[in-house]
């Protein structure tokens, strides 16, 4: 049964497949293993950035495509449910149709990008789509009376999902039992079935097709693909993921903003992520989106602890600063570029073929 829901896609790693194991774990379990607003909501990231990176690997991993474009669908999927809330007020039925739009809207833009761009040279439709995310994310910020500019949108969540709501008294497990926590398990679950769904597809025949564009584009038409085809349909599945993961963001943190979603800063670490999880391997964009909003996250907490050790040292009492936290996560990039140049994911298989 468990095959079958991973596609025949195995981690073919004993490591990779505890450190898959561990993660689903500890997403599980967040609350009552991480207590505290932070941990959850860097929980809540992890799961958001899983679907976007995985949705994100299923261009450049599997079909080859460089885009720029892939948070302008990721805030498409944000202001569709944020501006549908505040226009209709909270709701299920104001969320569900703030998402069909959005849907919609990705499907057509990503469609347009397809068909128009990939038939030029990858450079050429890098530049297209890096040309287009940032003409969106000016149009955004400037229509302040339908997206309310660079100040966002907040907006509430239907009562069930509201951090006020609390159903039970008594605390289960010694975790509040509220909206926020059934915001969570909607983000858990809806990132589990569609992580599945993105495995199944890469896993395909269709996939397969991909892959084979992805390795000789010339060859896989010669043999009679569609390559134009399969390169539209491979846009549009990762816009429409992508669009999911921003809406299941906005519904978190019931605000959405240019910053949020639609930023380069947001592009570039979907970038990190693929690359130290591994391109082209799905469980790349969990591992790695679980390393990098740690990092992210807790590094600065890190240095604080080791300023406090190393005070008194003149040169390293300065370098552990926690201001140079960005600093110290280059260093790590870098390092984990240099040991792990196919990705976590891909030196872990490469060692378990050795050993076999």
């Amino acid at each position: 049964m468990m095959n079958r829901l991973l596609s025949h896609d195995l981690p073919r790693s004993r490591w990779l497949a505890a450190a898959l194991l561990l993660i689903l774990f500890a997403l599980a379990f967040a609350p009552f293993l991480f207590p505290g607003s932070k941990a959850l909501g860097v929980a809540a990231k992890v799961l958001v950035f899983i679907l976007l990176v995985a949705s994100y690997d299923l261009l450049l991993g599997y079909t080859g495509i460089v885009s720029f474009a892939h948070t302008m669908f990721f805030g498409i999927g944000a202001y569709g449910v944020a501006i549908a809330s505040t226009r209709l007020g909270p709701g299920f039925g104001g969320v569900l149709l703030g998402l069909a739009l959005a849907l919609v809207v990705s499907l057509a833009l990503s469609l347009v990008i397809g068909l128009f761009s990939l038939r030029v040279k990858a450079i050429f439709f890098a530049m297209i789509t890096l040309a287009v995310a940032a003409a969106f994310q000016t149009l955004a910020s400037q229509l302040s009376d339908f997206t309310g500019g660079e100040d966002g949108l907040t907006f509430k969540n239907p009562e069930v999902l509201s951090p006020s709501f609390e159903p039970f008294d008594n605390p289960l497990f010694g975790v509040t039992v509220d909206g926020k926590l059934f915001t969570y398990y909607l983000l858990f679950g809806a990132v589990l079935v569609l992580f599945l769904a993105l495995l199944r597809i890469v896993n395909s025949p269709f996939g397969r097709v991909l892959q084979a564009i992805r390795e000789n584009d010339f060859r896989a038409e010669a043999i009679g693909f569609r390559t134009v085809v399969y390169r539209t349909l491979s846009n549009v599945l990762a816009a429409l993921f992508a669009c999911v993961a921003g809406a299941l963001l906005a519904l978190w943190l019931r605000y959405t903003g240019p910053d949020t979603t639609l930023s380069f800063e947001i592009m570039l670490d979907i970038l990190l992520i693929v690359v130290i999880g591994g391109m082209g391997t799905m469980h790349g964009a969990v591992i790695g989106a679980a390393l990098f909003m740690l990092a992210q996250n807790y590094l600065q907490d890190l240095l604080k602890l080791g300023q406090g050790l190393l005070a008194e040292v003149p040169v390293l009492g300065s370098i552990v600063s926690p201001d140079r936290w960005l600093l110290w996560l280059g260093v790590l990039f870098v390092l984990s570029v240099y040991h792990f140049p196919s990705g976590v994911v891909g030196r872990l298989r490469a060692m378990a073929v050795r050993r076999g």
